[in-house]
């Protein structure tokens, strides 16, 4: 969503409300990626960790409302960016109310996102199916591997969460795992989308780039590093951080 198009007949209002939508998008979508690359580099539960993720909370969710709540306006629509936006609005939202509430326990929030991350998996599946019976074998001009991620991360979120709710809750290691998973996912989409969906935005040299999917591969390595210390560092297996 690199451009915002407004008819040449709208008015200097809708003209300067699809400039502030846009520069809020962008804005956002940048303080996240900083944002959460320095919530991974950061030790875990210290302040400079917290400050960090708050900002990429923020940031995150105002990012991911406005892309899909304008994708579907566009004069092409976009239904993979609408996808890519709920589920990143769900991956943060999950993974922050993870450490905001108490270990243990589970309720009536537990069982509405169920519902959001079984409709994602739905949805992606139902694009996969139109893409691929699609003449061109798009969807809006995306191919169907274009769903496929979020296919995977819908599912897997939604087994977490019917297991957090048939378990009642969890605690320890388990819940940093739920959050720091979660966070991830949406730092990875949100860097995909940046790095290799808005290619334009970069010097001709690099696009097409190898270097381009080099974000993406760090945020997974460091996914793995933080798992590993959460599954294999007794501290983390014993003590609930917030």
């Amino acid at each position: 969503m690199s451009v915002l198009q407004v008819s040449a007949g709208s008015s200097e209002l809708v003209r300067a409300a699809a400039t502030l939508v846009l520069f809020l998008h962008i804005s956002a979508g940048s303080i996240g990626l900083l944002s959460g690359a320095a919530a991974l580099i950061f030790r875990k539960g210290s302040r400079l960790h917290r400050i960090a993720g708050k900002l990429f909370v923020g940031a995150m969710l105002t990012m991911s409302a406005i892309g899909a709540s304008v994708a579907p306006f566009l004069p092409v629509p976009e239904r993979a960016t609408v996808v890519a936006g709920v589920v990143t609005f769900y991956l943060v939202l999950t993974a922050w109310m993870t450490v905001r509430r108490k270990a243990g326990g589970a309720g009536p929030f537990d069982i509405g996102v169920l519902f959001v991350s079984l409709g994602i998996t739905v949805a992606s599946a139902t694009f996969i199916w139109m893409a691929s019976h699609s003449p061109t074998g798009t969807l809006d001009g995306q191919p169907r591997q274009a769903f496929y991620l979020f296919l995977i991360i819908g599912a897997i979120a939604a087994v977490g969460d019917i297991r957090l709710i048939l378990r009642r809750g969890i605690a320890g290691a388990e819940r940093i795992a739920r959050h720091l998973w979660r966070m991830c996912a949406a730092l990875f989409i949100a860097a995909a989308s940046l790095f290799l969906g808005q290619q334009q935005v970069f010097p001709a040299s690099l696009r097409g780039s190898p270097w381009l999917f080099v974000p993406e591969i760090v945020v997974v390595a460091l996914l793995l590093f933080w798992l590993c210390r959460v599954f294999y560092n007794s501290t983390y297996k014993r003590v609930v951080s917030g």
